[in-house]
């Protein structure tokens, strides 16, 4: 009989046990409560959670700051340019509705990670102007864009003959083909005339024609067009356009453009400065001559310190030397 009574009293043992159980599970039926108040009880009941913060330290090991670094300024960058992006369609942004950033003449020559993109390679063929120009102007732009063939028809030949052929202005081309395989091709077909030097003259066959625009760039249509730009060998025009270093060259273009947030085309940096859209011609030569004047500031600076650096080191060091050699004497 006594050991009777002695089992019935372990049978109520296990029950509490199973009581902080339940507690336990609720926590987890709540995902966003749950990580906040488990650390809490955790740390509370069990001295073991101590060394768990400990764990803080290994994202340090990773590879993560470097990375980490890099996406904030890129992130940073999208944030920058996204917000001149403006409404409209999908081509681009509403003609006369200004999308830049305003620069004072006295402010800083652009941005510094933004003026970097500037590739000022005296043998690219996607690129006129002079190499060593005061302003560089990016464009990011797709050949089946029609606010893309606005800009190239209404505006860029004003800039060249203004700015460029003076100059004082850099023109730097990059594709940026975001309506489909049609913009793709054209993009392709862009490259492969440039490495015949007829880039440009490309450039002005599609865009002179608004049939274009959102084409799909079939290939008799990239012949009549490279025939039309002057481009001489067509079948080399075919091998390059098909090859891999033009779809390495159109894949970084897209990439530098998708890292800069931009969402539509075209779009611009002068001097580090962004304009979204085929906007006025009077927004594109504000900037210029802001991104122009600013420019000429900085460079006026960089000769002012190294003349005071020059003279004052050439002062004293001659003067000194100089007299402790007469005294000498």
């Amino acid at each position: 009989m006594p050991s009777q009574r002695r089992s019935r009293p372990e049978n109520p043992e296990p029950q509490p046990k199973s009581g902080p159980k339940s507690p336990k599970s609720e926590p987890g039926s709540n995902p966003e409560s749950g990580p906040k108040s488990g650390p809490n009880p955790k740390s509370g009941t069990n001295p073991k959670s101590g060394p768990k913060p400990k764990s803080g330290p290994k994202p340090k090991s990773r590879k993560g700051p470097a990375i980490g670094a890099l996406i904030l300024v890129g992130a940073l960058l999208a944030g920058w340019l996204s917000q001149y992006a403006v409404g409209g369609d999908s081509d681009g942004s509403e003609a006369g509705n200004a999308t830049v950033q305003g620069r004072p003449d006295d402010g800083p020559a652009g941005d510094p990670a933004l003026l970097k993109l500037a590739r000022r390679d005296a043998d690219d063929p996607f690129a006129r102007g002079d190499k060593g120009a005061p302003v560089v102007m990016i464009e990011y732009a797709d050949f089946g864009c029609s606010f893309c063939g606005k800009f190239a028809r209404d505006t860029e030949p004003k800039l060249v003959k203004k700015y460029v052929d003076k100059g004082l202005l850099r023109l730097e081309w990059r594709n940026y083909p975001i309506f489909g395989k049609g913009s793709e091709r054209a993009a392709l077909a862009s490259y492969a005339a440039g490495q015949q030097g007829r880039f440009w003259e490309f450039y002005k066959a599609v865009y002179s024609d608004k049939a274009n625009e959102k084409n799909a760039f079939a290939d008799a249509h990239l012949h009549d067009l490279a025939e039309e730009a002057g481009v001489k060998d067509l079948d080399r025009f075919d091998r390059d356009r098909a090859g891999d270093a033009a779809g390495k060259l159109v894949a970084k273009d897209r990439e530098e453009a998708y890292g800069l947030g931009a969402s539509a085309t075209p779009a611009f940096l002068v001097n580090g400065e962004p304009i979204a859209g085929a906007q006025p011609d009077e927004v594109f030569t504000d900037a210029i001559e802001r991104a122009a004047a600013a420019a000429k500031k900085s460079d006026e600076g960089s000769e002012g310190k190294g003349d005071k650096g020059s003279e004052g080191k050439g002062d004293k060091g001659s003067e000194g030397k100089g007299d402790e050699a007469g005294g000498r004497g």
